[in-house]
């Protein structure tokens, strides 16, 4: 072996010992990438599992408004139900104190005629209004 096979075997050898050490690191970073990969494997199939979680959720939560929506719609048909008799009611109730009103004005002059001893001549009326407020 001449000098130049020597000078070429100890470079190779040098390099060698240089790339050793970038090996080994290399091989530490890829075993740090594999077990990184595991863990976003792992996060990528939590993330889907929440994801299909929520959309049961939101699935639940429409057809809970859905529900809720269809019972405040009958309610409100309800409520218009009794509006209505209400109405009803407050217009009657109009045209019987109108009435009782009425009768009250042409009981005054007969009342102011009578003696101030007597109690006071009431009509039916009158006396069924003192009744609905409660008074004597």
């Amino acid at each position: 072996m001449n000098a130049l096979e020597w000078a070429v075997q100890v470079t190779v050898i040098g390099l060698l010992a240089a790339t050793l050490p970038m090996a080994w690191r290399l091989d530490r970073m890829l075993r740090a990438l594999r077990a990184d990969r595991a863990a976003l494997q792992q996060g990528a199939e939590g993330l889907g599992e929440a994801s299909r979680t929520a959309e049961a959720a939101l699935m639940r939560l429409r057809a809970t408004t859905e529900l809720a929506g269809r019972q405040v719609a009958e309610r409100v048909a309800g409520a218009e139900t009794i509006r209505e008799d209400l109405r009803y009611l407050v217009e009657r109730a109009e045209r019987l104190a109108d009435r009782l009103e009425a009768a009250v004005q042409q009981a005054r002059p007969l009342a102011g005629a009578a003696p101030t001893a007597a109690p006071p001549v009431r009509s039916e009326a009158e006396r069924e209004l003192i009744r609905a407020l409660g008074m004597k």
